[in-house]
C-alpha cells in the first residue's frame, strides 16, 4: 500500500461516503468526513478513532463554495497538505419529467454537478501547488444510460463524467478518477416524493451491490502507485442482467 494520505470525503454520513471512510482509515489513510449531519459524522469518527484509525469531521453543504473551501483548508492547514478529494455527495428525488418537480430538478443539478465543481475548485490549487493529489467523483451506471424519470438524474451524472474527463485531459500530475456504482445499498433516493417512482426505484434495490464494494473499489484507485491512474470504474452486481443501472 502508499503511504498514509490525507483524504476528504463529502457525503460522508452514510452508505458509499461512510463505508469508504471506514475502509481507508482501516488501510491506514487519515479521513477528513464533510456532510450536513454532524451527529451522524460524530459517530463515524469516534468509531473510526476507536478502531485505531485517524479521522476528523466537519459540517459541510457541498452546494455552498465557500463551505467546500473551508473543509478543504481545515484539512491543509492541519495536516499541511491533501492528497485525494473523493466528491461523493449526491441526491436522487426521481421523478416523471410531466411531474415538474422543478424544486428537485435544481436540487439535483445544485448538489450533483455544482456540489462536484465546489470541491474540485477547493483543492485544486492545493495540489497543484503540492505537485500531487487524486480527486475522485461519484457518477454513476446513469452516467452511462438513461431510464425513464430518471432523466434530470442521469443528466446530473452526465455531467459529472464529463466534468471529470475534460479534467483528466488538463492533469499531468493530479490523477482522476470516476467511480460508477450500480444499484447500491444506501439512503440515495430516500427523498423521492412520487409514489410509483419510489416502488421503482425500491425494487431495483433487491439486486443492490453493498456499500464495501464501492469503497473497496475507492481504495484500489488511491492505493495504485502514484503513475497509475484508474480513470473510470463501473461496478455493478452480477444480478444486474437486464437492467440498465
Amino acid at each position: 500500500m502508499n503511504s498514509s494520505k490525507v483524504i476528504l470525503i463529502t457525503g460522508a454520513s452514510s452508505g458509499i461516503g461512510e463505508a469508504t471512510a471506514r475502509t481507508l482509515a482501516a488501510a491506514g489513510h487519515t479521513v477528513i468526513l464533510g456532510a450536513r449531519r454532524t451527529d451522524r459524522l460524530e459517530k463515524i469518527a469516534a468509531e473510526i478513532r476507536a478502531a485505531g484509525g485517524a479521522a476528523e469531521f466537519r459540517a459541510l453543504d457541498v452546494v455552498n463554495r465557500a463551505d467546500v473551501a473551508a473543509f478543504a483548508n481545515f484539512a491543509h492547514k492541519k495536516f499541511g497538505r491533501v492528497d485525494v478529494i473523493f466528491n461523493n455527495a449526491g441526491v436522487m428525488p426521481v421523478s416523471p419529467m410531466n411531474a415538474l418537480k422543478v424544486d428537485e430538478w435544481n436540487a439535483i443539478v445544485d448538489v450533483n454537478i455544482k456540489g462536484v465543481l465546489n470541491g474540485i475548485a477547493a483543492v485544486l490549487p492545493i495540489m497543484e501547488a503540492q505537485g500531487s493529489g487524486h480527486i475522485l467523483s461519484t457518477a454513476s451506471t446513469g452516467a452511462h444510460a438513461v431510464g425513464g424519470q430518471f432523466g434530470v438524474y442521469c443528466a446530473s451524472k452526465y455531467a459529472v463524467r464529463a466534468i471529470m474527463e475534460g479534467l483528466r485531459q488538463e492533469m499531468t500530475q493530479i490523477r482522476v478518477t470516476t467511480i460508477s456504482p450500480g444499484v447500491t445499498t444506501s439512503e440515495l433516493g430516500h427523498d423521492i416524493s412520487v409514489d410509483d417512482t419510489k416502488a421503482a426505484v425500491d425494487q431495483l434495490r433487491s439486486i443492490a451491490l453493498e456499500t464495501n464494494a464501492i469503497a473497496n473499489a475507492v481504495r484500489y484507485a488511491i492505493d495504485q502507485p502514484a503513475d497509475v491512474d484508474v480513470n473510470e470504474m463501473i461496478i455493478r452486481t452480477v444480478r444486474s442482467a437486464g437492467h440498465a443501472f
